[in-house]
């Protein structure tokens, strides 16, 4: 390949080089693209000296020769046509390096210095603005020269982030974004594709280190992981032992599906190359070469990368390419030149050098265009253009030195420009971001690679509008791609990372109990609530604690309701039917009126036993105590009176029976007995009073009543007991009385009944819990309503319905007698040897209750006097002993 022939200063100035394409105007751009991919490193001297440029960068031709295009254009266009001024071009070969770059700089910045000496007649027209270059290094370098005579520039494809810090680089524009949206936009989209294990290839110098930087720093804060990170040296004349371990880096990772470089494109067609050849030395075939390649802008226009290779052999590639414009135009000037070929070379030494190259491995500039960076060139040369017309609308612009480049630089900050119909204004960083094209590269037609527009992102929003309606759920052909260093975790796992690992390798754990994960690759599971929510080991959701309590459709809730149901029933027709018979004797006899109290407040007991079901409440815990305390106290205190009045009508000791007739109140012993149950209930309820808790198990949750004071309930139920146990003693001494009038009898069974079930209820409700410990309790006072109610009712109610002739008075009177004359015989041996030493004269009387006393009067104590009545003869109401006469008054 012929080198380019290069024009030089003279010997002074041997390190300054020409321009190798120039065009006169009364305005002078300069332009640096990269004509030759490289220089020679051969140093064979230490003196400065030129490097020579190797390799025709035919990309690199067609962006000078779009600044060609639209400076020729822009001569046309009516601001500068209107002002009569035409712009000029001096484009400059960078070769890719930076010395070279330099070297042109120094020519522009000789120029403009060469008008501000006295003498100017040796000199060239001054550059007042620059276009280029393309690579950030390059243009990094060149900006802080421009930056000292603060002649604009203007870049069409340098990234670099820290080119937008106008401190360092006030004068240097481009109309492109920086590196720092692209990164983004490339993060964005491998997080919306649920990669999280990529691979990263760049080339050295400042755009591949700021590009490195940047989308590592944007990658972790999203999660996503870098496998590994292979930066190629900048030049590209010997990268052959770096792209060889890029190759083989590449092939030790199989599970790094997605690659991203910012590469050069020289770079990616060696890689490409190498990692057939690799594969095909191994006896592989090339499937092991498909990954998805996220191609920055550096080479997603430059389809030459895949050499001898196809789409089906590497994979799929998807490209950031900046915003385009219409091609029309330029494509009408390279059509031009093609027809005219060397008769168009002109002033024009890099278009001699390529037409003096043509051959069948050179591809004309067509196969060459890149229609995202022409835009870019077009849009520096129209800011550049209309910058310049506003300045000359205001003084004469055709003498050289009239416009200073600074007034250039402040023209573009300032102001608009226009460009197919459309305004464009520089940011404060100097940018114009546009956002990006996402292509994807398919095969067409054989080994045709074509490049589809399917994706615009917008860097304000972070996100992505697709084009085509067939990629409307983003890219389909990436779906199918798994780029993870370990499979995702499953909802009810959680990952480990080991020490030392990249957090995107870890083990999946399941998720211990209580605990849960309702999402893929959760990094730590979340806690159920533990009030109200349990969940089993590598669960995805937590289930809510089953709730217990003793429910009202419990089996044995609904059979102990019947119960308390039939109880409330029973007691009330048993206090219909006493109503009925309050005038015979067996009503007279169970207790009269007393009977209705009983009954009364066994259906209040019965009543507390239903709140015992159900779902508890504060209301519900407080009441169901207090009423069968206060309920069953009441009834108990009742058949105390009855059991007192029993014992004082059948006691026969004078003594005894003189102290029970005086303790013997009935209202009083009622309204006490149950006055002192009433403070036992207040005090309880007002200190620690009941209320609805709930217990808590790993699965369940139970609703209880807590008591509050289990002291308080032991001393209501203890108090209860402590009359019952009277009760059973009173009662037990006149158990022998007559069958028709032996309530003692039944009075001390149901006593003992009572005192036995809540005995046996105090064990089995310490060691019992769960849903069924108010049933505990529950049949415990169903035992001891129906206790009463069968032994000092039922019994009653069998003679009143059944047995009607044994409910007459002839029948108690006849058993009053028989039982007078047994007790009185007994009663005769038991005071014989007592009554000797007696008056004669001393006669007890005795008088049993009537049994035809009132309603009032059954509650009047039993009367007890002493007589002097000797040598009784005859019976009148009343039975003769020996030696004494105990005279009772029976009243029938």
């Amino acid at each position: 390949m012929l080198k380019k022939e290069s024009i030089t200063l003279p010997e002074n100035n041997k390190d300054i080089r020409v321009p190798g394409a120039t065009a006169p105007g009364d305005i002078i751009i300069g332009g640096i693209f990269p004509i030759h991919k490289a220089v020679e490193k051969k140093n064979d001297s230490f003196a400065p000296h030129v490097q020579q440029c190797v390799g025709l960068d035919e990309s690199g031709l067609t962006k000078a020769l779009a600044m060609i295009n639209a400076v020729e254009i822009m001569n046309k266009s009516p601001p500068l046509a209107a002002l009569n001024i035409t712009l000029g071009y001096q484009i400059q070969d960078s070769c890719g390096d930076v010395s070279t770059s330099l070297r042109a700089t120094a020519y522009f910045t000789q120029q403009t210095c060469c008008h501000t000496e006295s003498n100017t007649s040796t000199c060239g027209q001054p550059v007042m603005a620059v276009i280029g270059s393309s690579y950030s290094e390059v243009s990094i370098a060149i900006a802080r020269e421009l930056t000292l005579k603060m002649i604009p520039q203007i870049s069409y494809s340098s990234t670099a982030v820290t080119l937008s810090d106008k401190s360092r680089f006030p004068a240097f524009m481009r109309t492109i974004p920086n590196d720092e949206h692209q990164t983004a936009a490339m993060v964005t989209l491998i997080k919306s594709n649920d990669w999280n294990w990529v691979g990263i290839i760049t080339t050295d110098g400042d755009y591949g280190r700021s590009a490195l930087d940047n989308f590592v720093s944007q990658a972790l804060e999203k999660g996503i992981c870098v496998a590994f990170r292979s930066v190629l040296p900048q030049s590209e004349t010997n990268p052959v032992a770096d792209i060889n371990q890029t190759a083989r880096t590449i092939s030790e990772n199989p599970n790094v599906k997605v690659i991203v470089s910012f590469a050069k494109p020289s770079h990616m067609k060696h890689l490409y190359q190498e990692l057939r050849n690799q594969a095909l030395t191994k006896g592989n075939n090339l499937e092991s070469l498909k990954r998805v390649w996220v191609a920055s802008d550096s080479w997603s226009s430059s389809g030459f990368v895949l050499g001898n290779l196809t789409m089906e052999d590497i994979g799929q590639i998807v490209g950031f390419t900046f915003k385009h414009g219409n091609m029309s135009s330029f494509c009408e000037y390279l059509s031009r030149l093609e027809a005219a070929g060397h008769n168009y070379t002109g002033n024009n030494s890099f278009l001699r050098e390529f037409y003096n190259q043509v051959s069948n491995s050179v591809k004309t500039p067509t196969e060459h265009l890149q229609a995202d960076t022409i835009y870019s060139v077009e849009m520096a040369v129209s800011a550049i253009a209309q910058a310049v017309a506003s300045i000359c609308r205001r003084r004469n612009c055709k003498t050289p030195g009239t416009v200073q480049p600074w007034e250039v630089v402040q023209a573009l900050r300032e102001q608009e420009f226009k460009l197919e119909g459309k305004r464009y204004k520089f940011d404060k960083g100097g940018d114009i971001n546009l956002g990006y094209d996402v292509t994807m590269w398919r095969s067409h037609e054989g080994n045709i690679t074509v490049r589809n527009v399917v994706a615009e992102y917008h860097p304000d929003k972070e996100t992505f509008t697709f084009i085509n309606h067939n990629t409307s759920e983003q890219l389909p052909e990436l779906k199918k791609v798994t780029s993870k260093c370990s499979k995702s975790c499953n909802p009810g796992q959680s990952k480990k990372t080991a020490e030392g690992q990249h957090t995107c390798c870890y083990q999946c754990i399941n998720c211990t109990k209580n605990h849960y994960s309702d999402e893929t690759d959760m990094d730590q599971c979340l806690r159920c609530d533990p009030n109200t929510e349990w969940s089993p080991e590598g669960s995805s959701s937590c289930l809510p604690k089953t709730l217990h309590f003793f429910h009202w459709e419990d089996g044995f809730a609904v059979v102990l309701l019947m119960f308390s149901a039939i109880g409330i029933l029973l007691s009330l027709l048993v206090s219909a039917l006493f109503l009925r018979q309050h005038d015979t004797p067996v009503v007279k006899a169970a207790g009269g009126p007393l009977n209705q109290v009983v009954l009364f407040s066994l259906v209040v007991s019965f009543i507390s036993a239903m709140l015992f079901v159900g779902r508890p409440n504060g209301f519900q815990c407080k009441a169901r105590q207090v009423l069968f305390g206060m309920s069953f106290t009441l009834c108990v205190s009742c058949i105390l009176v009855k059991t007192l009045k029993i014992l004082l009508a059948f006691q026969f000791n004078p003594e005894l029976q003189e102290v029970l007739r005086r303790l013997y109140q009935p209202f009083v012993i009622v309204i006490v007995c149950v006055a002192i149950q009433a403070a036992i209930c207040i005090c309880w309820l007002v200190l620690k009073s009941p209320f609805n808790d709930t217990e808590k198990f790993p699965t369940a949750l139970l609703e209880y009543c807590h008591e509050g004071s289990y002291l308080a309930f032991g001393v209501m139920l203890g108090y209860i007991a402590v009359l019952a146990f009277v009760c059973f003693i009173c009662a037990f001494k006149g158990r022998k009385l007559p069958q028709q009038y032996n309530e003692a009898r039944f009075i001390t069974f149901s006593m003992l009944l009572y005192l036995i079930s809540w005995l046996l209820f105090v064990p089995v409700y310490v060691t019992t819990s769960g849903v069924y410990l108010p049933a505990v309790e529950m049949v415990v006072i169903l035992i001891s309503n129906y206790g009463i109610l069968s032994c000092h009712f039922f019994t009653k109610c069998y003679i009143i319905i059944f047995k009607k002739k044994q409910n007459t008075k002839s029948v108690f009177r006849r058993k009053l007698y028989e039982y007078s004359s047994e007790t009185t015989k007994s009663y005769s041996v038991f005071q014989s040897s007592a009554s000797w030493q007696q008056s004669s004269s001393e006669c007890s009387i005795i008088s049993y209750p009537s049994l035809s006393m009132t309603a009032a009067d059954s509650f009047k104590p039993v009367m007890v006097t002493n007589c002097r009545v000797c040598n009784c003869t005859s019976l009148h109401r009343g039975i003769i002993t020996r030696h004494n006469c105990l005279r009772r008054r029976t009243s029938i």
